[in-house]
């Protein structure tokens, strides 16, 4: 079990050895400093769970010392060490911050109880950030609107992989959900009750993405004036997400791959090994098998990562959610009960092809609602993208449409089966002879039961070259 770390500074050096014995006897580790400007270092390079500070010194005062600690981490409890005759000082102390101070000579039992106090606040204030995130987290869940057979599938994968520890590969286009999936994933583990870290690495400049997952030590580089904590630190006994992890230069995925295998990462400037305790979850849009054939990605860290992927399908896809999400929407954007949606508005929704996928949507409701007049929702309080939108270029059908109709479930079943004929049952290359994703197309295999002849069902394997792995949907 970790030890409690506390930062003692005082210029009396006697008082200091008599703190770092009655400490010490409490089984609390201690670090001591004679000075501000050195406890300050010593936080930076060690770290401490609370800081014990006299209020007056030479150089750096208390008052300092309680400013400085409280930009590098507003969560360490500060109390302040104060002979008679500077109370005063002790209660500015206090007002920028303090959590308490204890008068010279201390008592030692007021001193144990201070200490077992301000920790105590320190691991509750803590646990309400941890459960107020475990709950968002439990929540987002719930905000999975899951009305289609594909995103029903999707729910269920989510609850049978967050028990696990397993590595969690999230695809689909932008806008589809992917972060949301990742914390219903974190909300639903064991690990809900610690962080849930999310890390986009597209929106992170190079140079800084490995001190922003790392961490890194003071003058590592020009600007690191101080050490700071990484993300993985950050997440530790939670969840990291790797958002947009397709777009992480191959020197960076090297280090990521890694952090998977030995659980350690180190600190940009640093090679000393830290353990961490986190589970990574990653996402992109990128098809990462085309990425490994061109280079981009690496295939070690791909099949590390895509131990269980999970493929969330394009708005597109999933038209039968569309009314569902609309009503979602439209009730966490605080639409009023009464407003309705003109069916006209309604059919354009539905026929649009939604490029931007669900955070599209999400958009253009929002638009509606700041410049809908009435009770009603109509067209022309839509985006002109979805009321007017480009038609489509046409194509000819390789089959004639009968004049006494047909059954589009057939059809389906039927053009599935022909394209797994046509490719001695590849999965993979009659996937994208349909132009659709392997992972659909398995979905729609086990929904009309195509089962491969001689008795291996719709998931039946097949063995390719590694790059004709499951296929991401690109964006």
């Amino acid at each position: 079990m970790k030890r409690i770390k506390i930062l003692v500074i005082d210029d009396d050096e006697s008082l200091r050895r008599v703190l770092e014995y009655n400490l010490a006897q409490e089984g609390y580790s201690v670090l001591t400093a004679s000075s501000g400007e050195q406890g300050l270092d010593f936080l930076r390079k060690e770290g401490a769970d609370l800081v014990l500070t006299d209020v007056r010194m030479p150089g750096m005062n208390g008052l300092q010392v309680l400013e400085e600690v409280r930009k590098l981490d507003a969560g360490i409890p500060v109390i302040i060490l104060t002979a008679f005759g500077t109370i005063e000082a002790a209660v500015e102390a206090m007002k920028a911050g303090a959590f308490h101070y204890i008068s010279k000579p201390f008592n030692r039992d007021e001193l144990k109880l201070t200490l077992r106090k301000a920790l105590e606040m320190k691991a509750l204030e803590r646990e309400n950030v941890v459960l107020r995130q475990a709950l968002k987290s439990r929540n987002d869940l719930d905000s999975i609107v899951a009305e289609s057979a594909s995103m029903r599938h999707i729910v269920e994968m989510i609850r049978r992989v967050a028990p696990t520890e397993t590595t969690v590969l999230i695809l689909g286009e932008s806008g589809t959900g992917k972060e949301l999936v990742a914390r219903a994933i974190h909300g639903l583990s064991t690990r809900a009750r610690g962080p849930f870290v999310a890390v986009n690495c597209a929106a992170i400049p190079e140079n800084l993405l490995e001190s922003e997952l790392f961490g890194h030590v003071k003058g590592a580089f020009t600007g690191a004036i101080r050490d700071r904590v990484g993300k993985f630190e950050a997440a530790e006994g939670g969840s990291v997400l790797l958002d947009e992890i397709g777009e992480m230069r191959p020197e960076l995925q090297v280090k990521i791959l890694r952090c998977l295998e030995e659980r350690t990462v180190e600190r940009v400037g640093d090679n000393r090994p830290i353990r961490v305790d986190v589970r990574v979850l990653a996402a992109t849009n990128r098809d990462l098998s085309k990425a490994i054939q061109s280079g981009g990605f690496r295939e070690d860290l791909y099949y590390r990562l895509n131990v269980v992927p999970l493929t969330i399908p394009p708005l597109r896809e999933r038209r039968e959610d569309i009314r569902a999400l609309t009503q979602h929407f439209l009730t966490s954007l605080g639409a009023p009960l009464r407003l309705a949606i003109d069916p006209e508005a309604f059919r354009a929704l539905e026929v649009y092809e939604w490029p931007g996928n669900v955070r599209e949507l999400e958009n253009a409701l929002e638009r509606a609602l700041i410049f809908h007049r009435g009770d009603t929702i109509t067209l022309l309080d839509l985006p002109e993208t979805i009321r007017a939108p480009r038609t489509r270029e046409a194509t000819s059908l390789p089959v004639s449409l009968p004049e006494t109709g047909l059954s589009l479930e057939k059809v389906e079943k039927d053009l599935i089966l022909r394209a797994l004929q046509k490719h001695d049952w590849n999965q993979s290359r009659a996937a994208r002879y349909l132009g659709i994703t392997r992972h659909t197309l398995l979905y729609r295999m086990d929904k009309h039961g195509i089962e491969r002849p001689g008795g291996r069902g719709g998931h039946g394997e097949e063995r390719e070259a590694p790059m004709e792995g499951p296929d991401a949907t690109s964006s």
